[in-house]
C-alpha cells in the first residue's frame, strides 16, 4: 500500500514494533486511549450505536473519567479535535477541546459527509477525509502568532468500510494492483456474516488500499503545513491506531468483531505506533517493547510534562523514557486485552485468550505458530502455561477494580448489539 507519508515519518522518528490496542473495536478502545481506562472500568465494551453516540438519546459516556485533553487544556494547551469521535454526545465539543470538527457516529458514507463544526452543520462535497484535512488546517491556521501551545486530534475515518466512495488520485495507483498483501485464507468459521462479501474481493482490496493512501495524504497536508510555517522543529507527531484490521488474514475481515465470537488475533490488536520530533526523538529507529494503549494516556502527559491525579482504575505506565533511549525501569513484557465476553494476555511468545463458558478459550504458542493456527488450550503439555496465564489476566483485571469475566455485563448501560444483547 501506498504510504509515503507515514514512511516519511517513521523514517524521521521512532516506531513501536509492538504496539497494541488493549480492545480491537472502535468506541472502547478510543475511550481507553483518552482515559487510560480499561472497558469494564469506564463501562463502554463495544462500539456505539448511532443512538448512543448522537442525536437526543446520546450521553457523556465519559461523566467521571478524566482525560488527558482536559488535563492538557487546563495546563494551557488549545486543543482542537478534525475527525472521528464516537465517545457519545459527538456533536458537542468536550474534554477541554476548543475547536470541535467532527461527523457524528463511527461510520457512514466517504462522500459528501456533513459535518459539525463548532455546533455548525456543515456539508463538505467530495471526501471525507480530505473534510478532515481541511478542517485540522483551519485549526493550525487559526494558532498562528498565539503564544499558548497547541494539541490537534486528527482521528480519521479511513479505511473503515463502506468502501463506497475513494477519489481517483488515490484509486488510480491501485488499478492494476495483484493485492498480494490481502491473504486468500479459506473462510474463518466464525466469520461475520455481513463482512463475508468483502473476503477475496478484488473491489473491496482496492478500495481498502484507496482509502489508505487517501488518510496518508491528508497527513501529508497536514505535516506540510506545520514544515511550512515553521512549526515542526516544535511540535511532536505521534500516528497509531484504535485496532488493528484483518483483511483476509485467518479468513475473513474486520477486526475484533469480524469474528462471532469475538476475536483477539495479531491482526485485531496490534496496531501501528510512530512518534517524531526532529531534534528531540532520534530519527529511524525501531523500538521493540510491548506497549498498550492503556500506556497512551500516562505517556502523551509524561512527554507534555503535565501531571495527572492518581487513579486505581488506570492500569498503563508512561513509555516517554524509551523515546529518549531510556527504559523506564522494569517494563513488563506484556499486555493484556479486553472485549466484551473476551480477555486475554498476550507474552513475548504466548497469547492466552479467554471466554465467558459458551465460548472455547484458546492458548497460541506465536514463537512456533505465528498464524495463530493450533489452538493448545486443551493440550496437556501446556496445562501449567494455561493456568499461569489465566491466573495473570484474572490478577490484572481485579487490581484494576473490574467485576469477574462471567460478570462482564456489570455496569454496561450502552445499547449493545444484537449478539451481545442475546448473550
Amino acid at each position: 500500500m501506498r504510504t509515503p507519508n507515514l514512511q516519511k515519518l517513521a523514517d524521521g522518528g521512532s516506531r513501536f514494533s509492538r504496539a497494541y490496542a488493549a480492545t480491537p473495536v472502535c468506541s472502547p478502545s478510543r475511550v481507553t486511549y483518552l482515559t487510560g481506562t480499561l472497558p469494564s472500568r469506564h463501562k463502554i465494551q463495544d462500539y456505539l450505536r448511532p443512538e448512543d453516540s448522537f442525536g437526543p438519546k446520546s450521553r457523556r459516556w465519559l461523566k467521571g473519567l478524566t482525560s488527558y485533553s482536559s488535563l492538557l487544556a487546563k495546563s494551557g494547551y488549545t486543543c482542537g479535535l478534525s475527525g472521528k469521535w464516537h465517545m457519545g454526545l459527538d456533536e458537542v465539543a468536550q474534554e477541554g477541546f476548543s475547536y470541535w470538527a467532527t461527523v457524528p457516529g463511527g461510520g457512514g458514507t466517504f462522500k459528501d459527509a456533513e459535518f459539525v463544526r463548532n455546533g455548525e452543520r456543515i456539508k463538505k462535497p467530495g471526501f471525507k477525509e480530505d473534510g478532515i484535512g481541511d478542517f485540522a488546517l483551519e485549526f493550525l491556521a487559526a494558532q498562528r502568532g498565539r503564544p499558548e501551545p497547541f494539541f490537534l486530534l486528527v482521528p480519521f475515518y479511513a479505511p473503515h468500510t463502506p468502501f463506497d466512495f475513494q477519489p481517483e488520485v488515490d484509486r488510480a495507483l491501485y488499478e492494476d494492483s495483484k493485492f498480494g498483501c490481502f491473504p486468500r485464507e479459506t473462510a474463518h468459521p466464525w466469520a461475520n456474516r455481513t463482512m463475508a462479501r468483502l473476503h477475496l474481493d478484488p473491489a473491496s482490496m482496492r478500495g481498502y488500499s484507496a482509502l489508505i493512501t487517501g488518510m496518508d495524504r491528508n497527513v501529508g497536508r497536514v505535516m506540510e503545513y506545520l514544515e511550512r510555517e515553521g512549526l515542526r522543529e516544535n511540535t511532536t507527531v505521534i500516528f497509531t491506531a484504535d485496532q488493528g484490521y484483518n483483511g483476509g488474514h485467518h479468513g475473513f475481515w474486520g477486526k475484533g468483531n469480524g469474528t462471532w465470537p469475538f476475536n483477539m488475533y495479531e491482526e485485531s490488536v496490534r496496531v501501528p505506533l510512530i512518534w517524531n520530533h526532529p531534534g528531540r526523538i532520534p530519527a529511524g529507529r525501531e523500538l521493540d517493547p510491548m506497549v498498550s494503549s492503556y500506556d497512551f494516556f500516562p505517556t502523551v502527559l509524561d512527554w507534555a510534562g503535565v501531571k495527572a491525579p492518581a487513579a486505581r482504575e488506570r492500569v498503563g505506565r508512561s513509555y516517554a523514557g524509551f523515546l529518549g533511549g531510556k527504559a523506564p525501569g522494569k517494563w513488563p513484557d506484556r499486555v493484556f486485552f479486553e472485549y466484551s465476553m473476551v480477555r486475554g494476555v498476550r507474552t513475548a511468545n504466548l497469547k492466552l485468550v479467554l471466554r465467558t463458558p459458551e465460548w472455547p478459550s484458546e492458548l497460541y504458542d506465536l514463537e512456533a505458530d505465528p498464524g495463530e493456527k493450533r489452538n493448545l488450550w486443551d493440550d496437556p503439555a501446556h496445562a501449567g502455561q494455561r493456568a499461569s496465564l489465566t491466573r495473570q489476566v484474572e490478577a490484572f483485571f481485579a487490581k484494576s477494580g473490574a467485576p469477574a469475566l462471567a460478570d462482564w455485563k456489570r455496569g454496561v448501560e450502552q445499547t449493545l448489539t444484537e449478539y451481545l444483547r442475546a448473550q
